[in-house]
């Protein structure tokens, strides 16, 4: 199925998976080496992230839908942080914030475009 997509349904598919994978990384690095707030107990705030990959990486359209609401929690810690932290952590949560951004037009426009695809396939 994964084939018969085209080449704007996978470009989205692989930017979304990209930006999660980034987000991870960046939770993990930031909570435990770039710049810890002593607390490694933060580094947990990346397991809701780890869920939906393996949903992404099938093309479920389930998944997409619910990142897309699931990105903003972590588009609101990085508002918080870039506006109330100082040091490293202000890049670092420049950084969220535009992974964020990534990642919600990325399963906006997969699920527009595929539901696109499938009614232009029905019609």
């Amino acid at each position: 199925m994964a084939s018969a997509l085209p080449p704007s349904v996978t470009y989205t598919r692989a930017l979304a998976v990209a930006s999660l994978l980034g987000l991870i990384a960046l939770g993990l690095a930031w909570e435990l080496w770039l710049a810890p707030t002593g607390r490694h107990l933060l580094a947990w705030k990346v397991l809701p992230l780890a869920l939906p990959l393996a949903g992404l990486l099938k093309n479920r359209m389930y998944t997409y839908r619910w990142v897309s609401l699931l990105v903003w929690l972590y588009f609101t810690e990085g508002v918080v942080r870039a506006t109330s932290d100082r040091g490293l952590s202000v890049p670092l949560a420049v950084i969220e914030i535009v992974l964020c951004l990534a990642l919600f037009a990325a399963c906006a426009l997969h699920v527009r475009w595929r539901l696109q695809q499938a009614k232009a396939a029905g019609a």
